[in-house]
């Protein structure tokens, strides 16, 4: 049985409009490895953005048990986490709150981990976290867009 493993995770995501094209970056290192992942959206929001990057980032861990540090700048998912709000929301049903289907994937994954959230400021040249703002935007900008099924059926 492989160890749980140390993970830094870099997210950003951006959205040319809100809503409008958009679309995520992500940056993985554990020890020497390093992964970049990008995928951009025909129609959604910076904030369904933010939070996909982080379910896609953690769906991307093979170990579960993993101990995770995700770096964010946005304080929607960094402060619902860590400040508690989403599992108040998980007990409501997530009634009156956006994105529930991401909310609802985000807790099945971050449940297989260890995960802490650091709240970074954007654009600030923290290079991974710039990394991240880079593939977003060129991800929204993408000929290959893809829809975001869950922001088309909330608000279709």
């Amino acid at each position: 049985m492989a160890e749980p493993a140390e993970i830094t995770v870099y997210t950003d995501g951006a959205a040319q409009g809100n809503p409008g094209p958009g679309g995520y970056g992500i940056v993985l290192i554990s020890g020497k490895h390093r992964k970049e992942i990008s995928q951009g959206y025909k129609l959604t929001t910076n904030n369904r953005m933010e939070l996909l990057a982080v379910i896609v980032a953690l769906e991307a861990l093979k170990i579960a048990g993993s101990r995770v540090t995700v770096f964010t700048d946005s304080r929607y998912v960094a402060d619902a986490v860590e400040k508690g709000w989403v599992f108040g929301w998980e007990k409501k049903d997530f009634k009156k709150k956006k994105n529930p289907d991401l909310w609802k994937r985000f807790l099945e994954v971050y449940r297989k981990h260890s995960v802490k959230f650091v709240w970074v400021k954007g654009h600030a040249n923290i290079r991974e976290n710039e990394v991240c703002d880079r593939l977003a935007v060129e991800a929204s900008r993408s000929p290959d867009l893809l829809d975001d099924k869950g922001y088309e059926q909330d608000n279709g």
